[in-house]
């Protein structure tokens, strides 16, 4: 049986919504895994809503359309709201905690509750709380292996960003290695 990831990212732009998304395809196509990637963001861009819809498969993909996510990654309320519903039963809820205050309403998913802005304020990596939620994806959903992040890293970072990334990496592992229970 073939695995397949439907994973929805949302927030606001300008939290690297689109970016996280892009990371986590080429982490899938370094796996030779088949992708899609399909952004959406408000007119404003940043301030506005955003979101990106990403597929990592074993299979072809048919549709790059996420309607029914098996992962949710939230970052700001107005995305809980609106995506928490579609998510499908037995799937993966990670929200930033340092926004989302509001509580989870679904028992049928796993919710992570992970503050990830205020960590990385905490360590210095402001502007990367994407990333920390990315690295939760990864532990909670070997959607790829660690080994795999800093090639997937390289291939994302833009020339005119190089500088940011060993904060990624850093960023990702925080996320990673976050112990919900304490």
């Amino acid at each position: 049986m073939s695995k397949e990831y439907k994973i929805l990212i949302a927030g606001f732009g300008g939290q690297g919504i689109l970016f996280s998304g892009k990371f986590l395809v080429y982490a899938g196509m370094i796996k030779g895994r088949e992708v899609t990637w399909l952004p959406s963001y408000g007119p404003e861009m940043r301030g506005g809503t955003a979101s990106c819809a990403v597929i990592i498969s074993d299979a072809p993909v048919g549709s790059p359309m996420v309607t029914d996510p098996s992962v949710l990654i939230v970052m700001n309320t107005p995305s809980y709201d609106r995506y928490e519903g579609a998510v499908s039963a037995g799937g993966c809820v990670i929200v930033d905690s340092s926004i989302v205050e509001r509580p989870p309403t679904r028992t049928d998913v796993d919710t992570f509750r992970i503050p990830a802005t205020a960590m990385c304020a905490e360590h210095g990596l402001v502007g990367l709380a994407n990333m920390v939620m990315v690295g939760k994806l990864i532990r909670e959903t070997g959607v790829c292996n660690m080994d795999d992040v800093a090639d997937a890293m390289r291939k994302s970072v833009p020339e005119r960003k190089k500088d940011l990334f060993e904060s990624n990496i850093k960023a990702i592992e925080l996320g990673y290695n976050f112990d919900q229970d304490g």
